[in-house]
């Protein structure tokens, strides 16, 4: 496992209630995270699956949800085959989304482990930071 971990942090303008319905609504999920269909019973232990098309290649990246809080908290592991990587479990990442709301406003940090080097993980947090910057613009829309 490489201890290359990307983190980001956004403040947002809205409740918790709102960036969860964000991250977990179908129909949010596809503006935030650039329209990817997300397919999952947002249950712990089940399968997590985000479908789409990404420079004019289609993909599917795949998980489970391993820890999940509502408006709290929620841990998925993610493997994408665009990686190039095999599908095996140290090929891998864990993202930890945590929410934590204070007067109406959400702080989101998030974490992905096991990139491969700091330029990878560099790559992440640029990528991280764009999903962040709609989940913001979405949330705030209510």
């Amino acid at each position: 496992m490489n201890n290359y971990v990307a983190t980001v942090k956004i403040d947002i303008n809205a409740p918790a209630a709102n960036v969860w319905r964000a991250l977990t609504d179908p129909e949010l999920v596809k503006q935030v995270m650039f329209g990817s269909e997300v397919v999952t019973d947002w249950q712990e232990g089940s399968d997590i699956v985000y479908r789409g098309e990404w420079q004019g290649k289609p993909f599917e990246d795949k998980g489970k949800i391993i820890k999940i809080v509502p408006e709290k908290q929620l841990i998925i592991t993610h493997y994408s085959p665009m990686s190039g990587a095999e599908d095996v479990p140290e090929n891998y990442h864990t993202i930890t989304y945590t929410l934590t709301e204070t007067d109406g406003k959400t702080t989101v940090e998030l974490s992905q482990d096991n990139n491969s080097d700091e330029a990878g993980k560099a790559e992440s947090e640029k990528n991280w930071n764009m999903m962040l910057a709609n989940l913001k613009r979405i949330a705030e829309e209510g």
